[in-house]
């Protein structure tokens, strides 16, 4: 096998052990988001603290993964030699993994795989995100409105009733 094609494996098999590094990560991250807003749930509900509260502390929490698998890639980075400063290797890995991808910092041509990989799962763990948001949003009863219902006719408006057609 050609020196291309051993880097090629090389950069696979480290960018799958990240994303199950990702992956893991995230499930446990928002397993513990779960349990505190659970935990917390009988002393919310004696404070009246709105739902946009576990909301926003559900975003929180959601931030704070997304921001330790970004340092997770940095730090990999870092340690490859793929960037000379951590401030760079955390720069590149947020526009990589939020696919925004600026182009004013580049990965090594010998690392290239690995950064494209780390935006894919970016991705993916943002979709996850907003699943999780989502489904707590439902949860919340915040979603609750139907938006395709016709609005009521109320006594104050200057619209005529409706009434069923007489057959005289």
């Amino acid at each position: 096998m050609a020196a291309g094609g051993t880097a090629m494996l090389n950069q696979l098999a480290l960018a799958s052990v990240m994303v199950v590094i990702t992956v893991m990560v995230h499930l446990i991250g928002l397993n513990m988001v779960m349990r505190l807003l659970r935990s917390h749930s009988r002393f919310i509900r004696k404070l009246r603290i709105t739902p946009l509260t576990l909301l926003l502390s559900a975003s929180l929490g959601i931030f704070a993964i997304h921001t330790l698998e970004i340092w997770l890639y940095a730090a990999l980075f870092l340690g490859l030699g793929a960037f000379n400063n951590f401030e760079t290797a955390l720069y590149f890995s947020t526009s990589t993994y939020a696919a925004i991808g600026y182009g004013d910092v580049l990965m090594p041509y010998g690392w290239r795989v690995l950064g494209a990989i780390e935006g894919a799962t970016g991705i993916i763990m943002f979709g996850w995100s907003t699943a999780f948001l989502v489904s707590l949003l439902a949860k919340l009863n915040l979603l609750r409105h139907d938006w395709l219902a016709p609005d009521e006719v109320r006594p104050s408006d200057d619209r005529p009733e409706k009434t069923a057609p007489s057959h005289e």
